[in-house]
């Protein structure tokens, strides 16, 4: 006959082989989740553009913003982190980003919105290159899992344009 011991053993064993198993399952199981997010940006007004004192351009932008991000949430999926980006080119960099808004949103229910906001950081550019740039918006998010690895994506918009003269 076997011993308590070894009994003991071979029983703690098979469990912990099947929670390993069942938990590769649902790391997997997460893989066939194939989202479909929307987002669209509609800048409403343009509430100042000028030039600061040291010579760099800076804008303020009055934004609506809607998103359908319901399809990211998942049963594995303990938070959404997203924010707005504007993205231009200069002569010195081939990308430039600056984030205008960013919010977390911790579950399924918020995931779908309608909001109206000024950019909550500065857009501000080094130096003077903004007057008439065209710039798209592009709405990024991670989506942060309760467990397995964290995966990112984007919607870009594009066609917008700053005015040529300061306001």
């Amino acid at each position: 006959m076997h011993s308590f011991g070894y009994r003991a053993n071979a029983l703690l064993t098979f469990a912990v082989t099947i929670l390993a198993l069942m938990c590769a399952i649902a790391s997997l199981s997460d893989n066939l989740n194939s989202p479909s997010p929307s987002a669209e940006i509609q800048i409403l007004n343009i509430n100042w553009f000028q030039k600061q004192p040291h010579g760099n351009d800076e804008v303020s932008l009055t934004m609506n913003i809607t998103a359908d991000l319901q399809s990211l949430f998942t049963w594995n999926t303990k938070q959404v982190f997203l924010f707005v980006a504007a993205e231009y080119e200069t002569s010195k960099n081939a990308l430039n980003q600056v984030s205008l808004w960013d919010a977390i949103i911790p579950a399924k229910e918020y995931a779908k919105f309608n909001l109206h906001t000024s950019n909550k950081y500065r857009f501000i550019d080094q130096g003077h290159n903004l007057r008439g740039k065209e710039f798209n918006l592009t709405l990024h998010w991670h989506v942060m899992p309760k467990t397995g690895k964290m995966f990112a994506n984007k919607i870009v918009m594009s066609g917008y344009q700053l005015p040529e003269e300061y306001r």
